[in-house]
C-alpha cells in the first residue's frame, strides 16, 4: 500500500489569487485615453493591490534628460536629474529594483523625500519601456504597510508597468498625431490664403475696360452659385479668371476641381467625370469621379466646346436634376457642385452646327464673360509686361525694359495672348545680360510689327493718354469727395471695381 505525500503548504501565490483583479486594472488602464487621469488610476490600484502607502509615474523628458512626475496620489509634482536616485538606477539598468530600506541604499536620492515630506522606507521601482525596449519613465511604490516587497510583488509590479508603459506610448502617440493635426490645418489655412491671394482678382492684370468689367462681375457674383462660361481665345487667361471666380466665392474653402475635356478620351469621359463601381469589366476598382470630388466646391470644365454629344447630354441631366450614377452603378448620388465651364470655341456657331446642344449651353451661360485677346487692350501691356518681368527676374537681377521695347509688344498683335507674351518676356529676361531689355533684343517677328503706324500710334497714344489721366484723376477726387470717401460707393458711380479703383488711387497719388 502507497502513502500518499502531502504537498508541501507554502505562502498562497498572490498573482494567482488576484489574477481576476489585475486583468481588470489593466483593462481599465489600457483602455482609457486621458493620461493623467490613468496614471492616477493606476497609482491608486498599485498602492492598493501592493499595501503600500503610495505609487508614483515618472515621465522621461529625453530632451532635457530628466525626470518629471505626471501623477502620483498626493498631487506631488516633482522633476529632478534622470540619472539620481532610485529610478536613474532602475531607468539606466532597465530592471526591476526592490529595496527593503531606501536609507541604507547610497543610490537613494535624499532630496525627493525633502520636496514631498515623505518619509521613504521601501521602495519598488520599475522601469516603463516603449514597444522598442526604450525606457520612457518609471513606476514606484514606496512603504509597504506590512514587512517588504517581495517576489510575487515584484510580479505584479512588472505586469502593471506593462500596462502603464501602454498608456504612456499610446499618449505619447496620441500628442504627436493631434500636434501634426494641428501643424497640418495651420498649414493647411496658410496655403489656402496663400493660393486665395495668388488667385484673388488683384492678380487678373489691367486697367482697359474689358478688364474691369471681367473683375466686376466676379465681385459681383462672389455670393452666388450661378454657373458661369468663360470665353476667349486661348492663352487669354481663361484658367486664371475660373480660380479667380472660385476663391473669390463662399466656396473657396472647398475643392477647386478642373478637367480638361478635350484631353480625355470619349471611351474615358464619362468615367472621368461620373466615376465608376467596381465589376464593371475584370480588374476594375471603384473610383469616383470629378463631380464627387468638387462637391460643395467648384468644378471647372475646361474646353467644353469639345465634348461629344454623348457627353454633353450627361453633363445636362446633372446640372438639371443634381444627381448623378457611376458607370455601371444604379443609384443615384445627390451633387452640389458649381459649374465653371470655359471654351475658346463660338459655342453659338457651333450650336448651329449640330456640335453643341442649346440647352446645355444656356445651363451653362447663367453667367458668361469674355476674356479679352491682348491685341484688343493694348493699353494693359505696360502693366502686364511689369507683372511678368517681376514675377521672373531673379532677386536682385531685375530687370526692365525700354519705352522703345514696350512700345514694340504694344504694336504686336499677339495671336497667342497673354500666354504668349509671358513666355516672351522668359525669354527676355533669360537671355538678355543687361538689365534694360531693348528693341534690339526682341524676336524678330515682334521688332518687325514696329512701323510708321506704330510709330505715329505710339506718339498719338502718349499724347491722349496724358489728358485721359488728368480727367480720370479729376473723375476720380470729385467721386471721392460725393461719396465722402467710401471706396464702395466711389467705385459703383465710376462704374469700376473697388480694386480696380485702389489701384488707379495709387497710379495717381490718391491713397494716403
Amino acid at each position: 500500500m502507497r502513502t500518499a505525500h502531502k504537498k508541501p503548504v507554502g505562502k498562497p501565490n498572490v498573482l494567482n489569487e488576484r489574477l481576476g483583479e489585475i486583468l481588470n486594472v489593466s483593462n481599465m488602464i489600457n483602455n482609457s485615453n486621458d493620461l493623467v487621469t490613468t496614471l492616477k488610476f493606476a497609482s491608486d490600484e498599485a498602492s492598493n493591490l501592493l499595501n503600500a502607502q503610495l505609487a508614483s509615474v515618472f515621465i522621461l523628458d529625453h530632451d532635457k534628460h530628466e525626470f518629471w512626475s505626471i501623477a502620483s496620489q498626493d498631487g506631488t509634482r516633482v522633476r529632478f536629474d534622470a540619472r539620481l536616485g532610485l529610478a536613474g538606477a532602475a531607468a539606466a539598468k532597465g530592471e526591476l529594483i526592490n529595496v527593503p530600506d531606501a536609507h541604507e541604499d547610497e543610490r537613494f536620492y535624499r532630496r525627493i523625500d525633502e520636496q514631498t515630506g515623505q518619509r521613504t522606507k521601501s521602495i519598488m521601482v520599475a522601469p516603463l519601456k516603449n514597444s522598442e525596449g526604450q525606457v520612457i519613465g518609471t513606476f514606484q511604490v514606496l512603504n509597504k504597510r506590512k514587512g517588504t516587497f517581495d517576489q510575487d510583488d515584484e510580479e505584479l509590479m512588472r505586469i502593471l508597468a506593462v500596462s502603464v508603459s501602454a498608456a504612456v506610448q499610446k499618449s505619447r502617440l496620441i500628442d504627436e498625431l493631434r500636434q501634426r493635426n494641428t501643424e497640418l490645418m495651420k498649414e493647411n489655412i496658410r496655403l489656402r490664403r496663400d493660393v486665395s491671394k495668388e488667385f484673388s482678382t488683384q492678380n487678373i492684370i489691367g486697367e482697359s475696360p474689358q478688364i474691369q468689367s471681367v473683375i466686376r462681375i466676379i465681385e459681383q457674383i462672389s455670393d452666388t452659385s450661378l454657373n458661369v462660361l468663360i470665353t476667349g481665345e486661348s492663352g487669354t487667361g481663361k484658367e486664371l479668371t475660373a480660380k479667380a471666380i472660385h476663391y473669390n466665392s463662399t466656396r473657396s474653402s472647398e475643392p477647386l476641381v478642373a478637367i480638361n475635356c478635350a484631353a480625355i478620351p470619349e471611351s474615358l469621359i464619362e468615367t472621368e467625370l461620373f466615376g465608376i463601381e467596381k465589376g464593371v469589366a475584370t480588374g476594375v476598382e471603384p473610383r469616383i469621379g470629378k463631380f464627387e470630388d468638387a462637391d460643395s466646391g467648384t468644378l471647372f470644365l475646361d474646353e467644353i466646346g469639345d465634348l461629344s454629344l454623348s457627353a454633353q447630354a450627361k453633363i445636362l441631366r446633372v446640372l438639371q436634376e443634381r444627381v448623378i450614377q457611376r458607370v455601371g452603378g444604379k443609384k443615384t448620388i445627390p451633387i452640389n457642385a458649381r459649374i465653371v465651364a470655359a471654351t475658346n470655341k463660338n459655342l453659338e456657331s457651333e450650336i448651329k452646327k449640330g456640335n453643341f446642344r442649346e440647352d446645355l449651353y444656356y445651363r451653362l451661360k447663367e453667367i458668361q464673360i469674355n476674356m479679352p485677346s491682348l491685341r484688343d487692350i493694348p493699353e494693359d501691356i505696360p502693366l502686364i509686361v511689369k507683372h511678368f518681368v517681376d514675377k521672373h527676374s531673379k532677386k536682385g537681377e531685375m530687370k526692365k525694359l525700354s519705352t522703345g521695347a514696350i512700345d514694340c509688344l504694344m504694336n504686336y498683335q499677339w495671336p497667342g495672348n497673354v500666354r504668349e507674351l509671358e513666355s516672351t518676356v522668359k525669354h527676355l529676361i533669360l537671355l538678355t545680360p543687361r538689365k534694360i531689355i531693348n528693341i534690339d533684343d526682341l524676336p524678330e517677328k515682334i521688332r518687325n510689327a514696329q512701323g510708321k503706324k506704330g510709330s505715329l500710334r505710339s506718339v498719338q497714344k502718349f499724347m491722349l493718354k496724358d489728358k485721359i489721366e488728368k480727367i480720370e484723376k479729376e473723375m476720380i477726387i470729385e467721386a471721392l469727395e460725393a461719396s465722402k470717401n467710401n471706396q464702395i460707393q466711389t467705385a459703383k458711380l465710376l462704374g469700376l471695381s473697388r480694386q480696380g479703383l485702389i489701384n488707379k488711387m495709387k497710379r495717381y497719388g490718391l491713397v494716403s
